[in-house]
């Protein structure tokens, strides 16, 4: 047997070296399966490139936070699943949260949706589309039932775009007329009640713009605030010892707990609100958008979006297409007040 000399020994040594690092190599930077990322969606969505927000799919996730529950609110959050069932059928599934009325699961429910990663987010409320707009800069969001976005994001002189990953509907009606339809039902009056939570940023912009509507046709305003639900019967009893009437704006806090106010001032004092449900529930009259109209433009909004027909970045906020003056027949029996010409009775909930 021939003696091999050392040089060539160390010569197949290095080489094998090389032969087994080029193997390592490959083996510990695996390509992703299929099935890999099927497993472990959170891994993938780490893994892959981001995806492309032109690229249509097959099916989305939506995930909806809702403030909390009354009738306005509910027939926005059901416009906007019916107009994406209609334009998306059979492709969209949604996550539905309700906040309870508390800011901070509000929070939490956006935070879920990121970690999540769905692929929309409609915020029904201004703080739950403040919570949104924390939580992420990247998936799209939609608000509703918004009264107006520059008073929510604190934007000076808004144009009508929020920008960056965030759009929407207004709930915002027309607050002169609001005034008007009050002198409208109350020519003699002198002292207005303004009753809203404070902790609702539109619904301070509400009562500031409506005050001076007011007082430019001669009404003495005072502004009630309560902070919460736990304080919201003795601020309105303080209002309604106080004032000739009562003025409500579209007010979450004050929404949820119609049966309070409703209990303080029926057959008492008048109430004239912001909206239908608000009206329905403890008022005489509105000038009411639909909710269930401005959650289904939302949902078409929504529907551009996730397909790559629209850009978020550069939708303008829209606003709902027309105003109906409404009154309450059993709040005005209660009271002997006769509607004015041209309003539409609320019709009683079934």
């Amino acid at each position: 047997m021939r003696k091999t000399s050392k040089p060539f020994m160390l010569v197949l040594a290095l080489a094998l070296a090389v032969s087994l690092g080029a193997c390592g190599g490959t083996s510990s930077q695996p390509a992703a399966s299929s099935a890999g990322t099927e497993n472990n969606p959170s891994q993938a969505s780490s893994q892959a490139a981001p995806a492309d927000p032109t690229e249509k799919k097959d099916a989305y996730v939506v995930g909806i936070s809702q403030l909390v529950t009354h009738p306005a609110l509910d027939a926005a959050t059901e416009g906007f699943q019916d107009a994406l069932n209609k334009w998306l059928p059979g492709q969209v599934t949604f996550d539905y949260q309700n906040a309870a009325n508390d800011p901070a699961t509000c929070a939490t429910i956006a935070n879920s949706f990121v970690s999540k990663n769905v692929d929309l987010i409609m915020a029904n409320a201004t703080p739950a589309l403040q919570a949104a707009a924390t939580a992420t800069a990247d998936i799209p969001i939609l608000g509703t039932s918004v009264t107006e976005y520059g008073v929510a994001f604190g934007i000076t002189d808004f144009s009508g775009t929020v920008g960056g990953n965030i759009s929407g509907t207004s709930d915002l009606a027309p607050l002169d007329q609001q005034a008007a339809m009050i002198k409208e039902w109350c020519p003699d009056a002198k002292n207005v009640g303004l009753v809203y939570c404070s902790n609702e940023a539109n619904s301070q912009y509400q009562v500031d713009t409506v005050q001076a509507e007011l007082e430019s046709l001669g009404y003495t305003c005072t502004q009630y605030p309560f902070s919460d639900s736990n304080d919201i019967a003795a601020v309105v009893q303080t209002a309604a010892d106080n004032s000739d009437l009562l003025y409500v704006p579209t007010d979450n806090t004050a929404a949820s707990n119609t049966p309070i106010i409703d209990n303080i001032c029926h057959g008492s004092i008048p109430v004239f609100a912001g909206e239908e449900g608000l009206a329905a529930g403890c008022g005489v009259a509105t000038l009411s958008i639909s909710y269930y109209d401005i959650g289904y433009k939302t949902g078409e909004m929504a529907a551009k979006i996730l397909t790559g027909e629209d850009d978020i970045s550069t939708m303008p906020i829209a606003y709902a297409p027309e105003f109906v003056k409404k009154y309450n027949p059993p709040m005005c029996e209660a009271l002997g007040l006769t509607p004015p010409e041209g309003y539409v009775a609320i019709e009683a909930a079934a």
